[in-house]
């Protein structure tokens, strides 16, 4: 009896051979591969949500078994395919593996796909008709390769042990990894939202008496609007977006661990990607970080209690460096919630891939009517439909975005993509000369000469027609899938509008049409955001601005708002007339129209200043930011990005032109104006008034000198702004006065070339010669006068157009050049009358001066003599104000 141990120990030796020796006998009768029952691999998830784990037939026949199977339908042509590569020349040149249709969804299916030839290097779900990989996995093939490779198993970072949905709809999910044994647990948050929500995820304080998010360890998860993934550690200590702590206030909300007094960031971020518009991130934690006082340590076995939210992020801004969550809002069960969840629990309730309403994750561009398409080429990065080349085409700075036309309109292509990218509208979704493949296309616009650089653009114009299909692609024609799809529809604001011009950075589109004394507008963003604001000033600061946003009842909604500083302070609702007033978001894009009167029909409000004049061009900005509230405005609706510089609207030309700062020319001709009409031309009526008293004709020379002067140095200074400002409009009061002063200062010259003859000694003066002379006199100091008014109208201008600091001390200074001018002219007055009362011994009568005149000389003829006897002293005083043409 005492053998009998032994015996029994090597007849189960002997059956455990031949269990482990039949999976290998099972896969040696498969000729057709070395791989064994131990091998398995997961697709990876390039398109259509595609998950599933390949492993070979455990019953050893030639087939490939594939488990937890998701793919949302594709087109009738897609199969699984056998390929020696997954680049596009290899996938071209592969063969279907199985005549399995993929054109319908998948969800956690189990499938078997039987083979009779060799394994291929690469197994894909591939539709030949777009070129399109949804997802692959490489497989060991050959019978004499090493059979420890064969047996290894390759994970995808998309799939994981367990699952459970986290909100009602279930959009949201779960996905879940235990490694109990290194103390970590790698989470996977997905779900069918936009790209500028976040998700979070994360362990209740276990030390609460109820569920609450208040002292919750939390990770937040996203992407940023570069489309980078993120995932980092938040702390919950107020119900409240973060507040970043400033002197001896404390940092309290929802904010980042690092933000916190020694505190961190313990997730580490694995992998991310956005597919047909679902959200996916990867992070791995620990189970216990030894921050005690802003994470929970969570016990791989206990049941704790989990929470979960989803809802829109803050973009960083001048005052948070940090991508913030906002609030989730409501209901509980849909936008945030409460889970009961242990680790160590094996659990899989998500059925099926996530289907979200729009998957189209790609960059929308709206071509507009006379708005040029820059058209360029540059690396790929996250091009919609792999596999793909490595350079593609870029439209106005983004990557292989999607196109919406509208039948009807034209649509303009400045094409700088280089000599080697030839753009054309086709009808094949893969481009590069279908010919070659032996396919049909239609060619709608472009071709062979549709190629250009940046120094030589190439201009294609395209007109979509009602014969025009809803899809067609732009591509190269020397290249394969370096573009991407076009959308024609019916209409649109093209149609509605007169004209239309891209703001500075080509990130919002304005459209306006002008009727006899009101204006429409439209604008419209081009990329996702939570609100839309336009403004019309040099800056956000000082402008009139009109603000778009999405309540959260999903109502669209416009205000207008005066805004004055840089804080939400500054912002001062106002009660604009404007109608007609409609705002939608589509796919996160807002679009908002409005009309208004040109001038406001009320007075005492600062709205009511807001005029628009169609002959002047209107300086727009704008603004874009995360969330806006019609109520009570704090620093939270800062906008995220804005305008770098003003754009000028010419509205009747339908145009626009960058703002250039023409301080430098206007300084100019402030200048040029302020020695005209504050000293030569004044100097010049002075010289006449009061040095008649010096003997010879001195006096009349400097008269004469200082006027041509001056009406040369005003015809310079009008020219040179007009020449640097494009035009010559007379809108403004400065303009108005500045005209008028020029009209007068011109009539002086002329009204002195024909003035009466002077009356000899003795002799009375003719009606005409008094009426000349009081005209001469008036019409001069008249023109001071308006000279003057033009300089501080000018002087003010200048403020409002250019919120320049120094305007106001500068407007002082010539307050007090024009008080003391003002003062001399009293005291030489002064001087004049007492030194006529002291001379007693005059005869004759005072028209307008005094008895001591001598203007024979005439200045304009070239040897300066006397050309009648008009020499003699006459005892009456001319007050000449500008040279005389005898």
């Amino acid at each position: 009896m005492a053998a009998g141990p032994p015996l029994l120990a090597l007849l189960a030796g002997a059956l455990l051979a031949a269990a482990l020796a039949a999976p290998a006998a099972g896969a040696a009768s498969c000729p057709h591969t070395n791989l064994t029952t131990n091998f398995s691999a997961d697709l990876t998830t390039l398109q259509h949500q595609l998950r599933g784990t390949v492993r070979l037939a455990a019953n050893g026949t030639c087939a490939l078994e594939l488990t937890r199977f998701d793919l949302l339908a594709a087109s009738p042509s897609a199969r699984f395919w056998a390929a020696d590569g997954s680049s596009m020349v290899d996938l071209a040149a592969g063969r279907a593996f199985s005549p399995l249709p993929l054109n319908r969804t998948f969800r956690n299916a189990s499938l078997e796909l039987p083979f009779a030839h060799p394994l291929p290097r690469l197994l894909a779900l591939y539709d030949p008709d777009t070129s399109s990989d949804f997802g692959h996995i490489f497989l060991p093939n050959g019978t004499e390769l090493d059979t420890s490779a064969a047996a290894s198993a390759e994970r995808a970072p998309t799939m994981f042990d367990n699952c459970i949905p986290l909100s009602e709809m279930e959009t949201y999910r779960l996905r879940w990894t235990l490694n109990a044994s290194a103390g970590t647990v790698e989470i996977g948050l997905e779900a069918a939202i936009g790209s500028e929500y976040y998700m979070a995820f994360g362990w209740a304080d276990p030390k609460a008496n109820a569920p609450a998010m208040i002292h919750a360890d939390v990770v937040v998860a996203g992407f940023t609007e570069e489309g980078t993934p993120f995932a980092e550690d938040y702390y919950i200590s107020d119900y409240t977006e973060c507040t970043l702590g400033k002197d001896d206030s404390p940092v309290s909300g929802v904010c980042p661990d690092k933000v916190y007094e020694y505190g961190r960031n313990d997730s580490i971020l694995v992998y991310g990607h956005r597919r047909d518009g679902v959200s996916f991130v990867r992070y791995v934690r620990k189970l216990d970080s030894e921050d005690t006082k802003y994470d929970v340590p969570v016990g791989a076995t206990d049941e704790m209690e989990v929470l979960w939210a989803i809802g829109k992020l803050r973009p960083p801004d001048t005052l948070r460096q940090h991508y913030l969550p906002q609030n989730h809002g409501v209901p509980r069960d849909t936008t945030f919630g409460f889970v009961q969840l242990n680790l160590s629990e094996t659990v899989d309730n998500c059925l099926g891939p996530l289907d979200a309403d729009n998957k189209e994750d790609q960059e929308r561009i709206i071509a507009d009517r006379k708005t040029p398409l820059v058209v360029t080429s540059a690396p790929a990065v996250r091009y919609p439909n792999p596999p793909n080349p490595d350079k593609v085409i870029y439209i106005n700075k983004k990557e292989a975005p999607l196109l919406k036309v509208e039948r009807g309109v034209p649509v303009k292509f400045s094409v700088q993509a280089g000599h080697d990218v030839a753009l054309y509208i086709t009808s094949d979704p893969i481009g590069g000369n279908a010919t070659l493949r032996n396919k049909t296309e239609v060619i709608y616009a472009g071709g062979p000469d549709a190629h250009g650089v940046l120094a030589t653009p190439k201009e294609l114009v395209w007109l979509p027609d009602r014969n025009t299909p809803d899809l067609v692609y732009y591509q190269s024609l020397y290249e394969q899938k370096m573009g991407w799809k076009v959308q024609v529809v019916d209409g649109g604001l093209s149609d509605m509008y007169n004209n239309s011009v891209l703001l500075d950075d080509q990130q919002v589109t304005l459209f306006w049409s002008l009727s006899a004394d009101s204006i429409s507008i439209a604008a419209r963003g081009e990329k996702k955001s939570g609100y839309l604001a336009i403004g019309f000033g040099s800056g956000m600061v000082n402008s009139y601005t009109y603000v778009a946003w999405i309540g959260n009842d999903g109502v669209g909604r416009v205000k207008t708002y005066w805004i004055d500083g840089k804080s939400a302070a500054g912002i001062h609702p106002t009660s604009e007339n404007i109608t007609f007033v409609r705002c939608k978001s589509e796919n996160g894009i807002i679009t908002f129209e409005f009309t208004r009167p040109l001038k406001p029909s009320c007075s005492g409000k600062v709205e009511c200043k807001n005029i628009i004049d169609p002959t002047t061009p209107l300086k727009v900005v704008w603004a874009m930011g995360a969330s806006w509230s019609g109520d009570d405005l704090t620093d939270n609706n800062m906008h995220s990005v804005t305008s770098s510089r003003p754009i000028r609207v010419l509205l009747l030309r339908g145009s626009a032109e960058a703002e250039q700062d023409l301080r430098p020319v206007l300084a100019v001709h402030g200048f040029m104006m302020f020695v005209a009409w504050g000293i030569l031309l004044p100097g010049g009526i002075m010289a006449a008034r009061y040095l008649k008293s010096l003997k010879g004709d001195g006096w009349y020379q400097i008269h004469v000198y200082l006027q041509y002067s001056g009406i040369a140095i005003m015809f310079l200074g009008v020219l040179f702004a007009a020449a640097e400002l494009r035009g010559f409009f007379v809108s403004s009061a400065h303009v108005k006065f500045g005209v008028l002063a020029l009209l007068l200062a011109v009539l002086q010259p002329l009204n002195a070339k024909f003035r009466p003859s002077k009356p000899a000694n003795g002799e009375v003066p003719s009606r005409n010669r008094i009426l000349w002379e009081y005209l001469h006199v008036i019409t001069g100091r008249s023109a001071i006068i308006v000279g003057i008014v033009a300089l501080f109208t000018g002087m003010k201008h200048l403020g409002h157009r250019y919120d320049s600091e120094n305007v106001e001390e500068l407007t002082w200074a010539l307050m007090l050049w024009v008080l003391s001018v003002i003062v001399i002219v009293l005291c030489l007055e002064y001087k004049e009358v007492k030194r006529r009362s002291s001379d007693r011994s005059v005869s004759g009568h005072w028209v307008l001066g005094n008895t001591e005149e001598d203007d024979s000389v005439d200045l304009l003829h070239p040897d300066g003599s006397a050309r009648n006897s008009e020499s003699s002293s006459s005892g009456v005083m001319e007050v000449q104000l500008e040279p005389l043409n005898r």
